[in-house]
């Protein structure tokens, strides 16, 4: 009889810790840190006062150690995570550890201090333990306006300084409250200042129970124990890290993408990647993108960072905690004053639509590697909108932003999802009920649009559309997106989507299309239409069954007609039932003779 060992019992993740770490007390330590940064979000959620933070969740937490070394982030935001990699430890630097007194917080937005683009702003506290330095706290969140030309601070601009405030790190809490002279400075320079200050409120509330909650934990194990643990999880995570890309096979691998023009110009923007991967060691090349722009489409290197820490992260089991020594295993190389590594004073705002197409870039380069672990290209851009002006009602100005869901993208185990945002965003809808109940706007249409799929075995998701109009006034209105160009692909044989549209009083003699990049003033009675694209789709269109495309067009989202030429299916248009024998004489002058 064979007696097991102690590492016997040890779930197999577990072991790439070090023989001295306790396996029970490290998942302990390790998912304690975690509740912490989520009830930091938690709190942050329940005390926003605008739309975009307390409903559509877009904020993150994290904590870091004394090094300023990542050590647990909540799961809200993949966008922001990546980044606060690179801000916090910037923020700090520039500032000077040795001047951060317990109760102080740093505020921080700059994008070329490590930041992304100005509506997302950090907050940075000093965790202290007996008098000592023993990590930060830090969350960050888009707040609906900071200044600049246009309302939501996402309008079209050709430098930062268009585009709001710029705040490089200021101690903006100090002894627990915040500085009431800086705060006035800054709601003096921000549209809609009762959210604003309510948003900020909530931010600082966030981090002081991160800190309570981390003195506590500090007090139950000690500093020295806990620290210890620290090093061990992030030594685990880089193992464990490095064990998954050492399965990926050895290669180069490329591809090359359009973006719609900028905003200022109609030229496309040019992405290009490469994708090494040597013996575990995977390396990112984008030194081949475009020269920055004179417009707002521009991505900070924190930006471009996030995207691609993403993607790595999708492919590698999702257990694997992001932290510090997931990031060690993170080579990226890019050109300074590129699209994708912005020099001062380039502009900002649509930073995160050049990082989300460089995430369905890098899928793309590696679905030759991994066709298993990619999907095909999803709606591809964040969709910002936003809109603001003086609420005749109240006679207050009001600015609102969002982001618009779009299809994702098929793989070649299941179909892409429909009305979703895609990749790093994991921002959720703000309903139509709250949205008209808080804001003057009418919001006419919210719907699926039917046959925006990518086609093919398994299809695309289906994109949104999203008709506004302003009853009583005429509110200045920004998007900043793409994809009216250049749809989303699909792969290995799979179609492409519906590309967007954004349209001027759809369907009506006055209807002008619009560019995915445009701040424009209204007109009373106007209508924008918002409509994102579908997700691409994988293998072949006619490779579906018969059943599925029924269904489908059963459900109202492909229609009879394109079932019948895409998918080569025959569905009654009453009944909705399938015809398999139209079907079969359908498929079959292509050898599509499998129902």
């Amino acid at each position: 009889m064979t007696v097991p060992s102690a590492l016997d019992t040890v779930p197999q993740p577990l072991r790439a810790l070090a023989p001295d770490v306790d396996p029970v007390r490290f998942e302990v330590i390790r998912n304690a840190l975690l509740a912490i940064t989520e009830e930091m979000g938690a709190t942050l959620r329940r005390a926003a006062y605008s739309t975009n933070i307390k409903t559509r969740g877009d904020f993150s937490c994290a904590f870091f150690d004394r090094a300023l070394r990542t050590i647990a982030q909540a799961f809200a935001q993949p966008s922001h995570l990546g980044s606060l990699a690179h801000i916090v430890p910037h923020a700090v630097r520039t500032y000077g550890a040795e001047h951060l007194l317990p109760g102080d917080g740093l505020l921080i937005n700059d994008p070329y201090l490590g930041g992304v683009h100005l509506n997302d702003i950090t907050l940075i506290t000093p965790v202290h333990y007996q008098n000592v330095l023993v990590g930060y706290v830090a969350n960050i969140a888009h707040h609906v306006d900071v200044g600049g030309g246009a309302p939501g601070s996402i309008g079209v601009s050709n430098e930062i300084y268009q585009e709001g405030l710029v705040i490089p790190p200021v101690r903006f809490v100090k002894d627990g409250q915040i500085d009431q002279d800086l705060f006035a400075i800054i709601r003096s320079n921000f549209r809609g200042t009762r959210e604003i200050s309510g948003d900020f409120r909530a931010q600082t509330a966030a981090n002081r129970l991160g800190v309570q909650r981390l003195e506590a934990l500090f007090e139950r194990y000690g500093v020295a124990t806990l620290q210890r643990y620290l090093d061990a999880l992030l030594d685990y995570t880089e193992r464990r890290t490095a064990a998954a890309f050492a399965q990926f096979p050895n290669g180069t691998f490329t591809a090359v993408s359009s973006m719609d023009g900028d905003g200022v110009s109609d030229v496309p923007i040019t992405l290009a990647a490469t994708v090494q991967i040597d013996q575990g060691r995977v390396s990112v090349d984008l030194t081949g993108c475009d020269a920055q722009r004179p417009s707002p489409t521009n991505a900070t290197f924190s930006q471009t960072y996030s995207g691609v820490v993403y993607v790595l992260k999708c492919l590698i089991d999702p257990d694997v905690p992001v932290n510090d020594g997931f990031y060690r295993l993170v080579n990226i190389r890019t050109r300074p004053g590129s699209v994708v590594a912005a020099r001062h004073p380039a502009a900002v705002a649509a930073g995160w639509e050049v990082a989300m197409q460089l995430c369905d870039l890098l899928f793309k380069a590696l679905a030759e590697a991994l066709p298993d672990r990619v999907l095909a290209g999803t709606k591809g851009c964040i969709c910002n909108v936003a809109f603001g002006g003086i609420n005749p009602a109240t006679q207050e100005y009001f600015t609102y932003y969002e982001t618009i869901a779009g299809g994702y993208g098929a793989t070649l185990r299941n179909d892409g999802m429909d009305a979703v945002q895609a990749h790093f965003q994991n921002t959720e809808n703000a309903p139509i009920e709250e949205t008209e109940a808080n804001y003057p706007v009418r919001i006419v249409r919210y719907e699926l649009i039917d046959d925006s799929e990518g086609p093919g075995r398994h299809r695309g998701g289906l994109g949104v559309r999203r008709d506004y109009t302003f009853p009583g006034h005429a509110p200045s209105f920004s998007v900043l997106s793409d994809k009216a160009i250049y749809a989303p692909w699909g792969l290995f044989g799979g179609g492409a989507a519906r590309p967007a549209h954004y349209t001027l009083n759809p369907e009506t003699l006055r209807e002008r299309q619009l560019p995915s990049k445009i701040t424009l003033q209204l007109q009373p009675g106007d209508v924008i239409s918002v409509q994102t694209p579908g997700g691409g789709g994988c293998e072949a269109a006619w490779q579906r069954p018969p059943e599925l495309v029924a269904a489908d067009v059963a459900l109202g989202k492909i229609g009879v007609e394109r079932a019948r030429q895409v998918y080569g299916v025959v569905v009654d248009p009453v009944t909705y039932a399938l015809d398999e024998a139209a079907t079969a004489a359908q498929r079959a002058p292509l050898g599509r003779d499998d129902v």
